[in-house]
């Protein structure tokens, strides 16, 4: 069920909608807090909160790019390891 989720950062109240557990949204924000507070050198810069926020969610879906990637290399292997072992258990009962 959709509920109504607010949060605050750089002074700037946020609200959304969402479907996500608790849970979720609150490790969602806090990776967001934790990645800002990863680079407190450009809080501590002229730059607008939009676009800080902007670089910060660019770096989260980088992230998540390289996640995806390791995980498809992840799963190649793991497949190959699968057909090897078939091809083991294929060729001993023959």
């Amino acid at each position: 069920m959709e509920r109504l989720v607010h949060f605050e950062l750089f002074g700037q109240e946020f609200s959304f909608y969402t479907d996500a557990s608790r849970e979720d949204v609150d490790h969602i924000i806090k990776m967001v807090r934790a990645e800002l507070d990863e680079e407190g050198s450009v809080k501590r810069t002229s730059l607008p909160s939009n676009k800080i926020l902007v670089l910060c969610c660019l770096k989260i879906a980088a992230r998540y790019i390289q996640l995806e990637k390791e995980f498809s290399a992840f799963r190649s292997r793991q497949d190959a390891s699968i057909d090897k072992l078939i091809n083991k258990v294929s060729s001993g009962m023959e």
